[in-house]
């Protein structure tokens, strides 16, 4: 796998990509799940991956109800806020991927389906906020992932074509969502492998952030030489 060109900036969806959140939230909902005397299927847990808060909430009610969801869903955020506040752990190689960049001068936003306060709470309490020039979120935009939306509100807070932009994402929902405005698109799985049905929408697929630095350096180096 190789890039075909020099990114002019690059864009970062946020849970599961930059932040080990996924896997924490999820945990939050099987021990509030738990403690309510409820079961949640596995492949159910897995579906909610990459979706805005409206459609984890549906997702979920269709299976246990409003009533238990709103509960179930009350008890799991507040015990997932516990971590934001912490600061939740980050994602191998994000530190080393998002220092590169800044030493070349590529510029870098966020584009999270994640609501604009939760996303910068999150950003902040782990470390990253600083390292970016614009966030873009679920509350900036009318249609959260799939749709291009957010990635969109994203190059042209950078000021930066689509085009010319690499988004990096876990899901494959982002990775529609980033397809979908243009982008090139890199995806590193994290707890939600893509199925053949995904690997067919002909972005890149790689194993993690590390990967995706080796990728860069090359055109970054030469571009400094």
């Amino acid at each position: 796998m190789q890039l075909l060109a020099r990114p002019q900036a690059v864009v970062f969806d946020m849970d599961g990509l930059m932040l080990d959140s996924e896997r924490a939230l999820l945990g939050c909902l099987e021990q509030a799940a738990q403690s309510h005397g409820l079961v949640l299927e596995r492949s159910l847990l897995l579906s909610l991956i990459g979706s805005p808060d409206a459609v984890t909430r549906q997702k979920l009610a269709d299976v246990l109800g409003l009533a238990r969801t709103d509960t179930l869903l009350a008890d799991s955020y507040a015990r997932y806020g516990a971590i934001v506040d912490a600061g939740v752990p980050l994602r191998p190689g994000i530190i080393e991927l998002l220092e590169l960049l800044d030493q070349h001068g590529i510029p870098r936003a966020v584009a999270t389906a994640t609501r604009s306060p939760l996303a910068q709470r999150k950003l902040a309490a782990a470390g990253l906020l600083s390292y970016f020039q614009f966030v873009a979120t679920s509350t900036d935009v009318a249609h959260s992932k799939p749709a291009p939306d957010i990635y969109l509100h994203a190059a042209r807070g950078l000021g930066v074509d689509p085009v010319h932009c690499l988004a990096l994402e876990d899901s494959p929902t982002g990775v529609r969502a980033a397809l979908a405005a243009g982008m090139t698109t890199i995806q590193i799985p994290d707890l939600l492998e893509p199925d053949e049905q995904v690997r067919g929408l002909g972005h890149h697929i790689t194993t993690s952030l590390h990967d995706v630095h080796g990728l860069l350096l090359p055109w970054l180096s030469a571009t400094t030489a």
